[in-house]
């Protein structure tokens, strides 16, 4: 079997997980070579329209490329026996189901570890997997409102603004993958396995970063800035002769320099903007007079002699032109994978590159079961075995 990587080649890894949050988590392990068996219910079982988008569309195909699928009916005990034969020599188990359904199953931590005592079983949930909130099903735009981000995102005065991505689904699919190699690396000095455990809401508040500490430690609470920094100032969006570009000015040498490139030097000593709090309390009128320079030409005159100033900027892409940019395809961040008989398919590939175990996508993903029989022969089942199992929709 071709692996993505040698990193954590000598894993195996269970996947329960739907949706986005647990897939973002498993596919971290994939990407670095984990065995992954991606466990689905038997095609004639499925759900007909099923959460987290078509099979064969370009966001299922991002989750869970290098993984192999067996189908499985953990609603029968004979599926659920099937899955504690291969929990016995795992090393990972990975879902999101809610706190009463794993526990109806018998295919808790508790129940689990009691088998396979080195076994990491790592639960992603919507609001932590006990407490006032446990049983709530957990959506990424419902953590984002709660978790205090939606707050701080959009315009002042224009109301809650979600942000792009499904963030709270992506940082705590992450985190957990994260919390899983600690919990492997903790396993080789105790020999023990443990319970990782995290939620949306985690995940989103954490991630508040600087802003929950205005909070917790000063009892300030951050606002709305739109494209303004809300520290950082002037750091933000600024309208050029054809478009928009970002410039992050911060610091007083900073705040200089492009006050300098921009051919206002007597900024430097306006009173109005003569350091970081005046710069603050008179944001707008800084704005406005800048965007008076900006837009006298186009934003790749600006980017050139902002980058050759050393004043912090960039373009404002669209999702074409990242890929477009040259930087981005030197960093290698689209992936090809080729497919007999036809085009190549590019994913996202891995955000950190190792000197010697690379990643890499190796397998597009896989068909519903296309590795059943494979994964049930090297648990020991006969081909008679597998074609009743079949049969009776147990795989």
């Amino acid at each position: 079997m071709v692996r993505a990587s040698s990193a954590l080649a000598r894993f195996k890894v269970l996947d329960l997980t739907r949706v986005r949050a647990g897939p973002t988590c498993v596919r971290q392990l994939a990407d670095w070579g984990a065995d992954v068996i991606k466990i689905e219910l038997p095609l004639a079982l499925e759900d007909p329209d099923p959460m987290g988008g078509p099979r064969g569309g370009p966001d299922f195909q991002n989750l869970h490329r290098n993984k192999r699928s067996l189908t499985l009916n953990l609603k029968e005990p004979e599926g659920i026996a099937i899955f504690k034969r291969l929990v016995a020599d795992a090393d990972v188990v990975v879902e999101n189901f809610r706190p009463n359904v794993k526990r109806k199953l018998g295919i808790d931590y508790e129940a689990l570890s009691a088998i396979n005592p080195r076994l990491v079983y790592g639960s992603i949930s919507g609001f932590g997997d006990d407490g006032p909130y446990a049983d709530r099903p957990g959506f990424d735009q419902i953590a984002q409102g709660m978790g205090g981000l939606m707050s701080i995102t959009g315009e002042p005065g224009r109301g809650p603004m979600r942000v792009g991505i499904p963030i709270a689904d992506l940082c705590s699919g992450i985190f957990a993958a994260q919390g899983i190699l600690v919990a492997l690396l903790e396993r080789e000095t105790s020999g023990r396995g443990q319970w990782v455990r995290t939620s949306l809401l985690q995940a989103q508040t954490f991630m508040l970063d600087f802003q929950a500490a205005r909070w917790l430690m000063a009892q300030e609470v951050p606002g709305q800035a739109g494209n303004n920094h809300p520290t950082s100032i002037p750091t933000g969006v600024f309208r050029t002769k054809d478009g928009h570009i970002n410039i992050a000015a911060s610091g007083q040498h900073m705040w200089e320099r492009l006050a300098k490139t921009l051919g206002a030097e007597r900024w430097i000593t306006d009173p109005r903007f003569v350091n970081s709090a005046q710069r603050s309390e008179h944001r707008d009128a800084l704005q406005a007079e800048i965007e008076e320079r900006t837009t006298t030409e186009n934003s790749a005159v600006w980017i050139e002699r902002l980058n050759v100033a050393g004043v912090p900027c960039g373009p404002i892409n669209s999702i074409d032109q990242v890929f477009a940019d040259a930087q981005v395809k030197h960093l290698g961040l689209a992936q090809e994978l080729a497919s007999d008989g036809q085009a190549p398919v590019s994913y996202v590939s891995q955000p950190m590159k190792l000197s010697r175990t690379p990643s890499k996508i190796v397998r597009h993903p896989p068909e519903q079961g296309e590795d059943t029989d494979a994964i049930l022969a090297e648990l020991g089942f006969t081909p008679a075995q597998i074609a009743d199992a079949r049969a009776r929709n147990i795989v």
